[in-house]
């Protein structure tokens, strides 16, 4: 299970609120974003549900992208890409709360997904997600935990659940789906940031899949673009 929500009696949030290279709050395009998604709405608990919802369904989910440099988690990147994994989702949703002024960070643990297909084992070689990502914001007291992974269309698609955040309550995966299946279980947790542990990051996955299989995802995705 995640942790609970935590509450705290005067945190600092000013890191939580501050933009960085890869969660660009203060950048025009997400500010732009920001606005029209929260256009007449002067509730922070409707702003982040409009916001993760943003987050959620216009960027769809894909571990195929590229993860090798602080560059390809950029919110700006994810955006131009239409696509991301659960940490470049996780990192633009960060970027979007922040800019409507809402705290927040990013939060890692490793999941297993029971409803996964035979292709995620083939990519990863388990089902194993080290260092899934989703993220924590702060409403009335208390962080909040969110996850925007798995867009509509996705859930749709595999018959996953969809995680839905209404603006006061946790939403992130469900232990079981509504058939009873077996969905996704919380495991290791690898605590809170303000900004992307990229080089952490990297270092776990080359631990928990292997050098080889980093370098040849690295290798795949350079010559699919040719620009990386």
């Amino acid at each position: 299970m995640i942790p609970p929500a935590e509450r705290a009696a005067a945190p600092d949030l000013a890191p939580f609120l501050a933009p960085t290279y890869t969660v660009e709050s203060e950048h025009p395009t997400v500010l732009a974003l920001k606005q029209r998604a929260c256009h007449g709405v002067d509730d922070d608990h409707q702003r982040a549900r409009r916001l993760f919802l943003l987050a959620r369904d216009s960027i769809r989910y894909s571990p195929y992208t590229p993860f090798f440099a602080l560059e390809h988690f950029k919110a700006t990147a994810t955006l131009k890409r239409g696509s991301g994994q659960c940490i470049q989702k996780a990192v633009l949703l960060t970027s979007l709360l922040r800019s409507a002024g809402i705290p927040s960070r990013l939060v890692f643990a490793d999941i297993t997904n029971d409803l996964a297909r035979d292709n995620v084992f083939e990519f990863l070689g388990t089902n194993l997600l080290v260092y899934h990502s989703y993220v924590q914001l702060y409403l009335d007291g208390a962080w909040l935990a969110v996850t925007p992974a798995f867009d509509r269309e996705l859930c749709l698609e595999h018959g996953f659940p969809l995680v839905d955040f209404d603006g006061w309550r946790e939403a992130v995966f469900p232990r079981h789906d509504s058939l009873g299946r077996s969905f996704v279980q919380y495991h290791a947790h690898h605590g809170t940031f303000a900004d992307l542990p990229l080089e952490r990051i990297l270092r776990a996955w080359s631990r928990a899949y292997g050098p080889q299989r980093l370098e040849s995802w690295k290798r795949a995705l350079r010559q699919e673009s040719g620009s990386f």
